[in-house]
């Protein structure tokens, strides 16, 4: 039996930060809606629940009220920021709306309680903290274990039980001693086996994948993303080439990138067969501006090359998918999905239309994880560092009309830009980037001679897992080099700029 530490959503953007602080103490742990919490209540393979942050108040009509029922008293059970606040009003304690929101480092000025929450950590500990309402006083069934200058209940725990809060966010990085405390809670408190590790998740996927899946044939389309790739190779651990993959080049990809990403799967030893559609994108992209059009123009024409491919094989019964945990968690979210900023890149409609039933072997990993777990398997280093690149391509790279001389131009001038990064040793430093072809043309000077050319814009971002996201400061002398090089070499190109918008407002890539 799988055991897992229960992390109940109210809605803070920070949950899924503590979801991965807990996996990096090699703890399996799972999010689910706070409105779920009653399924889990008895639940042998839950040994401890950590209610989440929210931007609500107690106070407020229709504020999280989640019920715990079965769980508190009975397993250990960490409240962070609301999910303190939530317990302590239970537990009667002062829980008042603060005058001013605390918002950013305070101190844990003195830690009344060591053990077993503060273990290891000592009094001026830096923490963060960021809520609006504010736990003034303990009831006489509190016991308040560590306080601030201005917080005088910083943490409490409640007596007679290993239920515990904290008004501080231990899963932000700015919180110094924070992993300690959640080590403190996970490992020490629940007694939680620190042994989700990438060479045991492999070694249970592929038995658990051999025990789905039979005999059975699987289709899966590699993108040559890490995603799809790390999910090929456990399939292939699992069946070997009963896992038929499917490459198509959509005439969007990096230069170069079809032949080479092929290449490489072959000699990871897969089975995987390229297809060249370029034709067909082009035809479905003529004449279309919109980004929104554009996406959903290619998820469709995806849909009917790799169908008919598909069709192709026979008995093929399943489809393998790179699905990753913070897909699940989006379509199952405290809210419900979100307001639809861009369509995903994960082409909908497949299963229903080919009648596959869906495999998705990483559908419980984030990131950052599935790259261990591909570094753990082997996977080509050229691959697993790869940065994202988003599944239409180069199509949302180029604002306005799709055409093959303009996919050209643009893949020359990202090629100069990132095999100037790789020269320049910069490229791993990057989260992602890449260039993006404006719908601008501006008057240069080439020769003595006027020129009225196309201007491209230059993106480089640093991030973690893409929901936020800053520029870049990328040496002036780097970037003068690659200008330089970008107008000399491509014909049809006299003007460089380099974007410095962070995510939010921007997103990363334009369209």
């Amino acid at each position: 039996m799988q055991t897992k530490i229960l992390i109940l959503d109210h809605g803070s953007q920070y949950t899924q930060l503590l979801a991965r602080r807990v996996r990096e103490l090699d703890v399996y742990c799972e999010i689910h809606p706070f409105r779920s919490a009653a399924s889990f209540a008895n639940d042998p393979s839950v040994k401890g629940v950590i209610l989440s942050g929210s931007p609500a108040s107690v106070f407020d009509e229709g504020a999280p009220d989640t019920e715990l029922s079965g769980l508190q008293g009975h397993i250990p059970v960490l409240g962070v920021c609301y999910g303190a606040q939530l317990l302590a009003k239970r537990a009667g304690g002062e829980v008042v709306r603060s005058d001013v929101r605390e918002y950013g480092r305070a101190h844990l000025d003195r830690i009344l309680v060591e053990g077993p929450l503060f273990t290891g950590i000592h009094a001026g500990t830096q923490v963060w903290m960021s809520h609006g309402d504010s736990i003034l006083g303990a009831s006489a069934t509190m016991e308040i274990l560590a306080c601030t200058n201005s917080v005088p209940v910083a943490a409490f725990r409640l007596k007679g039980e290993e239920t515990f809060g904290v008004q501080f966010h231990p899963e932000v990085f700015h919180s110094t001693d924070g992993l300690q405390l959640l080590r403190n809670f996970v490992i020490g408190i629940c007694g939680c086996p620190a042994d989700h590790t990438p060479k045991a998740f492999v070694e249970e996927t592929v038995d658990s994948l051999r025990a789905q899946l039979g005999n059975d044939q699987v289709v899966l389309a590699l993108s040559g993303g890490v995603d799809s790739s790390v999910a090929a190779m456990l399939l292939h651990r699992a069946i070997g080439d009963r896992l038929h993959c499917i490459f198509v080049d959509n005439g969007l990809l990096r230069k170069g990138e079809f032949n080479a990403v092929l290449e490489s799967y072959r000699h990871m030893g897969l089975n995987i067969k390229g297809i060249d559609a370029r034709g067909k994108f082009y035809s479905a992209l003529a004449g279309l501006e919109d980004p929104e059009a554009k996406r959903k123009a290619i998820g469709r024409t995806f849909i009917e090359v790799f169908d008919e491919e598909a069709k192709r094989i026979q008995g093929v019964k399943w489809l393998g998918q790179g699905t990753i945990y913070p897909d699940v968690i989006e379509s199952v979210s405290v809210h419900g999905p979100s307001v639809t900023i861009k369509s995903h890149h994960n082409v909908g409609g497949l299963p229903e239309r080919m009648n596959l039933k869906v495999v998705e072997p990483l559908r419980s990993l984030f990131k950052d994880e599935v790259r261990r777990v591909g570094k753990t398997l082997g996977l080509d280093p050229a691959i697993l560092g790869r940065h994202p690149f988003p599944g239409p391509g180069l199509a949302i790279r180029i604002l306005g009309e799709i055409t093959a001389a303009k996919v050209a131009v643009l893949q020359e001038v990202d090629h100069i830009f990132i095999q100037g990064l790789r020269d320049a040793g910069l490229y791993d430093q990057v989260w992602q980037a890449g260039a993006i072809l404006l719908p601008v043309r501006s008057v240069g000077v080439m020769g003595d001679e006027r020129t009225y050319e196309n201007a491209v814009a230059l993106r480089a971002v640093s991030s973690t897992d893409g929901m936020t996201a800053d520029w870049c400061h990328l040496p002036y002398e780097f970037l003068a080099r690659i200008s330089n090089d970008i107008i000399n070499k491509v014909r049809g190109v006299n003007r460089v700029v380099y974007d410095i918008s962070s995510k939010p407002p921007a997103t990363i890539e334009w369209e």
